[in-house]
């Protein structure tokens, strides 16, 4: 491992989900790179999800975090989503707001937006409740594994997402070949792969909290992909970056990637 990047240890005792939420998703009315950010990969999804024909039965959705954004879409593509992330105290942040529990972190700005992506604003309650029923499972998950969510048995998903997560999980470029392959046993032969990470950034920040990232780009992410058994479907660059104050990034992607018939 590299030395100094962030440990998995140190997610498990200094990664604070609200502080998080609060930096990176609150989605008011002002203008930042976060909200812009949030903004476009809302849209992303959408057009993955809804327009391009990504659907199927189960989708797992690999490293969370304590965020709902990346599944709003994909509830109306998928039967079942199963959660999944590293930190405990992430997993507890999503089940109290699955479980509309007092506290949980205010999602509707970001609802409400993204109905309005689908036609219709004012479903967004409708859209709440849909996403909580689609939810079915909140699961521990480690990438760097060969069996990335452990002892539990899963059949083959039809598709696997991962938002914001492997750039962090993964301390080198190897790692990050062998996560991708790790993933590779949960999805089955044909099954989708969606990807959204940041380009070019070795860091992100949560208050005073100092967090790395691996720093990828394109060419790099492609290659880890197809080594790991996939092909390309579609990869599309998004040139905002965040606050220069949170986060040291070139732009982010979106890869959608089928995993081949022969693949492991």
């Amino acid at each position: 491992m590299e030395s100094g990047f962030t440990s998995k240890e140190t997610y498990l005792s200094h990664f604070n989900p609200r502080d998080y939420l609060e930096k990176y998703y609150s989605f008011g009315p002002r203008h930042s790179a976060e909200n812009q950010i949030l903004m476009l990969l809302l849209k992303n999804l959408f057009k993955i999800f809804c327009l391009d024909g990504v659907k199927g039965d189960l989708l797992i959705d690999i490293g969370s975090g304590p965020t709902i954004y990346q599944l709003i879409s994909a509830c109306e593509s998928f039967k079942e989503i199963i959660a999944t992330d590293y930190s405990d105290q992430n997993l507890q942040e999503l089940e109290k707001w699955l479980k509309k529990e007092p506290g949980a972190f205010d999602w509707s700005p970001v609802m409400s937006y993204a109905c309005e992506l689908e036609g219709n604003r004012a479903k967004w309650p409708e859209k709440e409740e849909k996403l909580r029923q689609t939810v079915k499972r909140l699961l521990k998950c480690d990438v760097t594994q060969s069996r990335p969510l452990g002892a539990v048995s899963l059949p083959p998903a039809d598709c696997l997402l991962s938002t914001l997560c492997l750039d962090a999980a993964c301390p080198d470029l190897a790692a990050y070949h062998a996560a991708l392959r790790n993933l590779s046993s949960l999805l089955k032969p044909g099954g989708y792969l969606v990807v959204v990470d940041a380009l070019k950034s070795s860091y992100y920040m949560i208050g005073e909290q100092r967090f790395s990232s691996l720093c990828l780009g394109r060419e790099a992410v492609e290659a880890a992909v197809r080594d790991a058994g996939y092909t390309i479907e579609h990869f599309e660059v998004i040139s905002q970056s965040y606050s220069s104050t949170v986060a040291n990034n070139e732009g982010l992607f979106s890869l959608v990637g089928r995993k081949l018939s022969r693949s492991a």
